[in-house]
């Protein structure tokens, strides 16, 4: 548990000329006396490639540390130009704001700096040699990366722990490493049992419908057969009927034939017109 607390941080003057003081309102939480002093540092990161080219803008120490709520402004100088490359002196980089007890730091607030001429034309075309006096600084204040150490203050009981403490039940316990592959192993096996299964069963369902088929055919072909002779009988019952009709035809022109002589026979007795009937009768039948 870290005895001072930081509770906010806030920049009193920004955006800003390049060359401008940095100036910030400190407020922090204090729960239990301390002995020495708080020691608060300011750093400029000149190059995104090299820490060679950071600088220490100002440090400040504060005490005796009253218990409670505290608030103080840190100021600090602007970036020694000389230090960093001119490449590099507009766009982009950071400054940390950090603090420490005894010469061991707990707290540290990274802030993006936006270094870019106070005019469109300049931006658009910048001039071979920065020209300081029109570069303005922009601190992204509203996105602080903060991060936190835990460290040793005055007494032994709030040093950290050199080295996570013994679990003895732990080395009970089994590896999660070993459950997962379980899991997933079983899981293989249940997708492969899946499969063959399925396979199995589709190669049943075609067993039963070749059967089917199979079992089928004798039946579809004596059908068929049945069909046939059907038909075949329908034709020689058709031709019969047919010849049967001939014959008919042909006892009926017989008869035709015999009332022919019959009327032949008649006709010498008659007074001359059955002949013409005769012929009549004989041209019918012909048309049949």
């Amino acid at each position: 548990m870290s005895v001072v607390s930081l509770l906010g941080v806030k920049i009193l003057n920004n955006p800003a000329p390049f060359d401008a003081k940095y100036q910030f309102e400190i407020t922090f939480e204090c729960l239990e006396p301390l002995q020495k002093d708080l020691e608060w540092k300011l750093t400029y990161v000149g190059s995104a490639t090299s820490s060679e080219h950071d600088q220490e803008l100002d440090s400040l120490l504060v005490g005796p540390i009253p218990v409670g709520v505290n608030k103080f402004i840190f100021e600090a100088d602007s970036p020694d130009l000389k230090r960093i490359p001119t490449s590099e002196i507009l766009g982009v980089t950071v400054i940390l704001l950090s603090c420490s007890y005894d010469d061991r730091e707990f707290v540290r607030v990274g802030y993006y700096v936006n270094n870019e001429y106070d005019n469109e034309e300049m931006n658009d075309d910048p001039p071979a040699k920065p020209v300081i006096e029109k570069v303005r600084r922009n601190i992204l204040a509203e996105k602080p990366r903060v991060t936190r150490f835990a460290i040793k203050w005055d007494t032994e009981d709030s040093a950290p722990a050199e080295f996570p403490p013994e679990q003895p039940e732990a080395d009970a316990v089994e590896d999660d490493g070993t459950a997962y592959g379980a899991e997933e192993a079983e899981l293989e096996a249940a997708e492969a049992e899946a499969e063959v299964t399925e396979g199995v069963k589709e190669d049943k369902e075609d067993e039963e419908m070749g059967g089917a088929d199979d079992t089928a055919g004798p039946a579809v072909a004596k059908a068929e057969d049945d069909e046939s002779d059907a038909g075949s009988e329908d034709l020689e019952a058709e031709s019969s009927g047919s010849e049967e009709e001939d014959i008919e035809e042909e006892e009926g022109d017989g008869e035709a034939d015999e009332d022919m002589d019959m009327g032949e026979d008649t006709a010498q007795t008659s007074a001359g017109k059955e002949p013409a009937i005769q012929g009549q009768h004989q041209g019918e039948v012909m048309v049949h």
